[in-house]
């Protein structure tokens, strides 16, 4: 989706209406490290250091919603216990949310536990019981979509198959007259009815027609089927970095091709998808517009840990991204370095930080940084902007302008992120990006390094990388200079 397009749709998701209905479930991550294996089994021993708790499933499409700038509500079962009562504060906590959270008192609330280290799930334990809604229960959540559905443009149905979304309910659902998108983990797709579309992924549409969902012509076969085994409208299947393609029943199907992006954690990301395109469908936007921009949110939860949300300033920013070449896309805000940076510490990644002018690129310099890179895993250059430049060189630097500079530093395969700054000293990047490592040349002792004392501080270190001898800026100046004087 380009730039404009999508500034246009943002613009009309404010104040369009969404009702979301399904299995609310608690997501808990546990994050650690692991640096042993436990005596006692050939286990890994996880030292746990941090946990996020949030909504999932239905629960995380609304904060979807909410986050996209959609109004939004939520009804769903919980448990009488501690998990209950933790899903209902984050609904509470969760701005433009309206939580219709009913309790059963007879079930457990659905929480599922993953415990992760260096970017990677060790283990998932859940507590659930699959058993359907039923009597007064079932009633109460008949009535609860009745009373909510109204002025609502869609509804999303989420079923993970924990008990929310009966016969009576899926009825119920339908008979509110709104548009009905459903993201279904059935093996069945003829109990829904005739909904507006259904949402699997390509493994769950390779479950629900026992077809092959490889290749564009296999997703075709298994979307025609899919359609003859149910009365949906429409089935949307979501095909990861292969993107997304659609089967309306009488037509054609059609491929909307993705962009492959570094997948951090998939977890969540089909309730992203289902959240971005109903929500522009509610706001009026054309099946190719929603799916587009369904992609793109999606593209972006992946790039973040655990079932995380999606706001309309990291959409415009992938946006942008997305049309630049590789070499500008390292190129970041300080915003960005510090969202980056945050994704790479969820992944183990140890983070490093040098900066400079670089202002004519040479030998030296592209040595400097190749060993600066050997001691990360990550290396961020902090770039002085022209004034900074000015400041610290005099008159008639930089030679090169800011942007010249910064696409030449990006361009570098042992440089990850160019982050340019104004002020006379990094120290403010350096905050921002809390470094494992802060690099200097070894014209500087540590104690002469800016932030050096700041990342000592917090744990990290203080490197001196070697320079070659014969290679400055200033020297290769002055021999520029010499030439045009003879």
């Amino acid at each position: 989706m380009d730039l404009s397009n999508l500034q246009t749709l943002l613009a009309r998701l404010s104040g369009a209406r969404v009702l979301c209905v399904g299995d609310v479930m608690v997501d808990r991550f546990v994050y650690g490290d692991v640096t042993r294996v436990s005596p006692e089994a050939p286990i890994p021993v996880l030292a746990r250091s941090r946990e996020i708790v949030m909504l999932g499933a239905a629960g995380n499409v609304a904060r979807n919603v909410a986050a996209l700038g959609g109004e939004v509500s939520l009804i769903g079962l919980v448990g009488g216990d501690a998990e209950g009562h933790e899903a209902m504060r984050l609904v509470g906590a969760d701005t433009g949310v309206e939580g219709f959270l009913l309790t059963d008192p007879s079930r457990p609330t659905t929480l599922k536990t993953r415990f992760v280290s260096g970017g990677q799930q060790l283990l998932r334990v859940d507590l659930e019981e699959s058993r359907p809604a039923e009597g007064e229960v079932e009633q109460r959540l008949i009535r609860t979509i009745r009373d909510v559905a109204t002025g609502c443009g869609v509804i999303l149905l989420s079923d993970y198959g924990k008990g929310v979304v009966t016969d009576a309910v899926i009825a119920a659902v339908r008979e509110a007259g709104i548009p009905v998108i459903v993201d279904s983990k059935a093996r069945s797709f003829r109990r829904y009815g005739a909904v507006d579309m259904i949402k699997p992924n390509a493994a769950e549409l390779a479950y629900a027609t026992g077809l092959p969902t490889s290749t564009n012509a296999e997703i075709e076969i298994a979307l025609e089927h899919a359609l003859s085994l149910c009365e949906a409208k429409a089935i949307l299947v979501t095909r990861a970095a292969k993107g997304i393609s659609l089967g309306v029943r009488g037509e054609p199907v059609r491929h909307f091709p993705g962009v492959p992006r570094e997948v951090f954690d998939a977890s969540g990301a089909g309730d992203t998808t289902i959240a971005a395109l109903g929500l522009a469908l509610a706001s009026g936007a054309r099946i190719e517009d929603a799916i587009g921009f369904a992609m793109l949110a999606s593209g972006v939860a992946v790039t973040k840990a655990g079932t995380a949300v999606v706001t309309p300033e990291e959409l415009t920013e992938a946006s942008i991204t997305a049309h630049l070449a590789p070499a500008e896309a390292k190129i970041a805000t300080p915003q960005r370095l510090a969202d980056e940076v945050a994704r790479w510490r969820a992944k183990g990644l140890r983070v490093g930080f040098t900066n400079g002018c670089f202002d004519i690129l040479h030998r030296g310099h592209v040595a400097y940084l190749n060993q600066a890179r050997t001691w990360c895993d990550r290396l961020i250059v902090g770039l002085n902007s022209d004034r900074s430049v000015k400041a610290l060189k005099g008159e008639g630097r930089p030679v090169n302008d800011l942007e010249s500079r910064a696409l030449v530093l990006a361009g570098l395969a042992c440089v990850d992120l160019v982050a340019p700054f104004d002020e006379d000293t990094p120290l403010k990047l350096i905050e921002a990006a809390r470094p494992d490592v802060l690099i200097k040349g070894a014209d500087y002792t540590e104690d002469e390094v800016v932030g050096a004392r700041e990342v000592r501080g917090w744990g990290g270190e203080v490197k001196l990388a070697q320079l070659i001898d014969g290679y400055s800026t200033t020297a290769a100046i002055a021999r520029m200079t010499a030439k045009d004087d003879q």
